[in-house]
């Protein structure tokens, strides 16, 4: 089948990388992609990246599943465009965005479900806000509404700091994404991701991971977009996963229902952990980046059989172009997800700078240079006139790779970051740092 991924990103070199390997695909796109993707899909000559444009090529070029990166385009209701035309397209409604286009909305959808979530208020305004903050107790946390490249969540230690973040907030810090801001209550635990195919009822689960968004070690500096990931979380238990199924899972499902919702794509849970009670951080209705990197990279399984089936519309058919169809029509009767055994994690490497303003089109070395058993998934890159690749981005690449332990993980994937160079080149030195000093304390207790 011919199969297109939207985005340009890590997350979506690395669904491309695993959408290659399938036995159902033929024919892989990607647009806008980037200098990595070009090396596992074909990046066709699109006029922009406009839903109508993408919808104009996929019925051109006769695209069998659409797989949607971003949350921006599915904000747009891509996959209400695709659907009305009869494409298959692996991403939620219009409406199920929702969830993460708006916060306010994704609090409102989790008090009427009595989801655990960390008690909150929404403003519009300084004044209303600026008095909510004097009787808050400290840390609280603010959140821009709208979509904010997952820089919209800032941590305020004190009043002073936070009635000078929202009023810059308000004030258009992150445009018209900051123009309702949620005033949450600071949970203290450790903070997970979990990940989820669903199409509305059923569910399939992907591995407990960790994402690290400060910018320096020790999770202190500036929110990012994510500066590494690793997974499985040993924190992340059976136990837990059924936890987080009764109390957060099931009754948002239901309330989604409720509202005449369909849901069909990928959940992802942002969970902190507070004394072994799982409370929800943040819902988004597509891949986490950089969580996917090592998902991806450590999931056995061939993907494309769980997008056809969470993607609906049930076909007759049993082959497309003498190619044969994924063998399950529902994600009901697909197996579990396989896995490899151990641990996977990456490194983001960034551009100097991020995530306020950085350089672009320094000339990245050492690519070719990285382990057999490891992979680089591109971010912000670019290939150059001489053939060279060049940052394009902030998030400029996520070193990807795994281990019988978490510290084997580590150690293989920190190797081949050193072998990579590009002007100004910044990344963190402790991502999985909670996990190896989990490891630790076993080998202390074993």
């Amino acid at each position: 089948m011919k199969v297109l991924v939207i985005g340009k990103g890590g997350r979506e070199h690395a669904l491309a990388w695993k959408a290659a390997q399938s036995f159902y695909v033929d024919e892989l796109f990607c647009f806008p992609g980037n200098a990595g993707i070009a090396e596992v899909a074909k990046i066709p000559e699109i006029a922009d990246d406009s839903v109508e444009s993408l919808l104009d090529f996929a019925l051109r070029e006769g695209i069998d599943l659409t797989i949607v990166g971003p949350e921006e385009y599915l904000a747009k209701g891509i996959a209400d465009a695709f659907e009305a035309n009869g494409l298959r397209i692996f991403g939620v409604n219009k409406d199920a965005a929702r969830l993460e286009s708006s916060k306010a909305f994704a609090k409102e959808v989790m008090k009427a479900a009595g989801i655990p979530t960390a008690a909150y208020s929404v403003v519009t305004d300084a004044e209303s806000g600026d008095s909510i903050l004097k009787t808050s107790k400290y840390p609280v946390v603010l959140k821009a509404d709208g979509l904010a490249a997952g820089k919209g969540v800032i941590i305020c230690n004190t009043y002073e700091e936070a009635s000078s973040e929202l009023s810059q907030m308000l004030g258009g810090k992150f445009k018209s994404a900051g123009a309702k801001v949620v005033i949450e209550e600071f949970l203290k635990g450790e903070e997970l991701s979990l990940l989820l195919l669903t199409d509305g009822t059923n569910v399939k689960r992907l591995l407990f991971s960790q994402d690290h968004k400060a910018l320096c070690d020790g999770d202190t500096g500036l929110n990012t977009g994510g500066m590494g990931a690793y997974a499985p979380v040993a924190a992340g238990t059976d136990e837990l996963y059924e936890k987080v199924n009764e109390s957060i899972i099931l009754p948002l499902l239901n309330e989604l229902k409720k509202r005449g919702i369909n849901y069909r794509g990928i959940l992802y849970i942002g969970l902190m952990i507070v004394d072994g009670n799982p409370f929800v951080l943040e819902y988004n209705v597509r891949f986490g980046d950089p969580e996917t990197e090592p998902l991806m990279f450590m999931l056995v399984s061939d993907i494309i059989p769980y997008f056809w089936a969470v993607s609906g519309r049930e076909s007759a058919e049993k082959s497309i172009n003498g190619s044969p169809l994924p063998p399950f029509t529902s994600l009901e009767a697909m197996p579990e997800l396989v896995w490899r055994s151990g641990y996977g994690m990456c490194v983001v490497m960034a551009s100097g700078g991020y995530p306020e303003s950085y350089e672009k089109g320094k000339v990245i070395s050492g690519l070719d240079d990285v382990d057999e058993n490891s992979v680089v998934f591109h971010a912000g890159t670019k290939s150059g006139r001489s053939g060279n690749v060049l940052t394009d981005g902030g998030r400029v690449l996520m070193v990807t790779s795994c281990g019988d332990s978490i510290a084997h993980a580590v150690e293989n994937t920190y190797k081949n970051v050193e072998k990579i160079s590009f002007d100004k080149a910044y990344f963190r030195h402790d991502i999985a740092h909670r996990e190896m000093e989990r490891e630790k304390n076993d080998h202390k207790n074993g």
